[in-house]
């Protein structure tokens, strides 16, 4: 079924769309509920003020991302990914360290 220029809300209940093709359509404000989207492939969208919860992440890759706001479980994505460079940095110190004493 093609949807061309349409203008309306839809309700979709108990439907298997795979293998669905979306491009350059508005689903803000949209509520997805008991929905699987794994293998599914978001390029050039935008996520802002999106909420996620109950879900699994298994193998999620993200990557080429603003994440200026992003939150896990409250924390900004931003600073967990500050400590764990700052620690990536401290680890390399310590084996340089160790190195040059051995």
């Amino acid at each position: 079924m093609k949807l061309n220029e349409v203008a309306e809300a839809l309700e979709v209940t108990r439907s298997n769309l795979s293998g669905s093709s979306f491009n350059d359509v508005n689903l803000s404000n949209t509520r997805f509920e008991n929905v699987n989207l794994s293998g599914c492939i978001l390029e050039d969208v935008n996520l802002s003020g999106v909420r996620i919860s109950n879900a699994s992440l298994k193998e999620l890759c993200i990557t080429d991302v603003a994440l200026a706001g992003m939150t896990i479980n409250g924390i900004l994505v931003t600073d967990l990914l500050a400590s764990y460079e700052a620690m990536q940095v401290l680890a390399n110190r310590t084996v340089t360290a160790v190195e040059d004493v051995n």
